[in-house]
């Protein structure tokens, strides 16, 4: 396999880099809790999609405080 016979130059490495940029995903709120959350998917926070709740969220116990 043959190697560059010439070194690429910083601005020819950083036009090639420049595309690397991250996304946010797209996120919309749920119609029950108002939490955000990610499109087509169940709700992490109450269990419901789409008007129905497919999903049981158990409630975490609360932690004493140690004093």
């Amino acid at each position: 396999m043959p190697n560059p016979t010439r070194k690429h130059s910083r601005s020819r490495q950083g036009k090639r880099r420049a595309n690397w940029k991250l996304v946010l995903p797209a996120l919309s709120t749920c119609p029950q809790c108002a939490k955000p959350i990610l499109s087509h998917r169940i709700c992490g926070f109450c269990g419901f999609y789409r008007g129905q709740q497919l999903v049981l969220i158990k409630e975490k116990p609360a932690k004493k405080k140690q004093a």
